[in-house]
């Protein structure tokens, strides 16, 4: 009987102290780069509305509303195809 009670304490003293030496990694901040990845990871989790998403989307890229460079090569490919828009 007292062979079986030193077994269980001398387990559980070993399971504590494990426990209470836990060894985490140094907590450091994110960089800007993983802030904004982990930000547009959660925005496409987000289930929102095309026009929705892509409003957060360029808020979050620091864009403006309309991209300046899709409207130059939308004229662009209007001028070289000699399609009226």
């Amino acid at each position: 009987m007292n062979h079986l009670l030193t077994v269980s304490l001398m387990l559980a003293v070993s399971v504590l102290a494990g426990c209470a030496s836990h060894v985490s990694p140094e907590l450091r901040p994110y960089t800007a780069e993983e802030s904004q990845e982990l930000a547009m990871e959660a925005l496409n989790r987000s289930g929102l509305s095309f026009d929705e998403y892509h409003a957060k989307k360029a808020q979050l890229l620091g864009q403006s509303h309309f991209d300046k460079k899709a409207e130059m090569s939308a004229e662009l490919a209007v001028q070289l195809h000699g399609r009226p828009s």
